[in-house]
């Protein structure tokens, strides 16, 4: 099963400083289909302008990865934590059983970000935060491993940043009329994936779909799946429960 979800379909609330598209139920809005993909519970397309940002707020029992498309965002939280995460590059929050953060835009340019919640596989422990380069260069026509559950070796061995749930977060740059295939560990996988920058077609050996920036395409019961970039492409891809 591929379900193509068009941008122009989103969620979406212009906040004048918070520019947001939503691509599953979140604040205001909501749609009973699009509540979550498996344990993948939100996945926000935010453009903050410059000088603004989240103020102080709390979380509690959630995994929040923030993938930055463009410009820059700073991170302060309840537990001592602070830095700055460029474009693509990519932080980690684990709100464990409670922390309170703020994210701001400390840039002259807009910063364009993925926020990224999924569902912890269990409850409370401690907060965390972490942040890392990574070097495009090193995406080049593979899927890089972002973010992993602290249960994957294999992938916290390649620097990806831990996260307390089942899934995995990855990233790839594919040039144009080049592919990239994924094979998930499970056909009952659910995949999500967006591209960040250009267009590519996603195939699953029986059914296919074209996808352009900040579209979503839902993923499931498949045993492998390619991507194909139509032109320069960048893609950010969920693998969860």
């Amino acid at each position: 099963m591929i379900e193509l979800r068009p941008f122009n379909s989103l969620g979406a609330a212009n906040h004048g400083w918070l520019d947001a598209h939503h691509h599953f139920s979140f604040a205001s809005y909501h749609d009973p289909d699009r509540v979550n993909w498996g344990s993948l519970r939100v996945w926000n397309d935010d453009t903050i302008q410059p000088g603004t940002g989240f103020p102080t707020h709390p979380h509690n029992d959630m995994e929040i990865i923030t993938y930055v498309r463009k410009g820059a965002i700073t991170h302060r939280d309840s537990v001592g934590n602070e830095g700055r995460t460029e474009a693509g590059d990519v932080q980690v929050m684990s709100a464990g059983d409670g922390i309170q953060h703020s994210e701001y835009n400390r840039e002259d340019e807009d910063t364009e970000i993925f926020q990224i919640w999924i569902i912890p596989d269990e409850r409370g422990g401690k907060p965390t935060w972490g942040a890392r380069e990574f070097p495009k260069d090193d995406r080049a026509g593979q899927f890089v491993p972002l973010a992993a559950s602290t249960a994957n070796d294999n992938d916290l061995a390649d620097g990806a940043l831990p996260i307390r749930t089942d899934a995995r977060v990855l990233g790839a740059t594919i040039k144009a009329g080049e592919s990239v295939t994924y094979i998930p560990r499970s056909a009952d996988r659910h995949l999500y994936l967006v591209p960040a920058i250009g267009k590519v077609r996603i195939d699953n050996g029986a059914d296919g779909v074209r996808a352009n920036a900040r579209d979503g395409v839902a993923i499931t019961q498949f045993e492998q799946v390619t991507i194909t970039a139509l032109e320069d492409s960048e893609v950010v891809l969920v693998d969860a429960a």
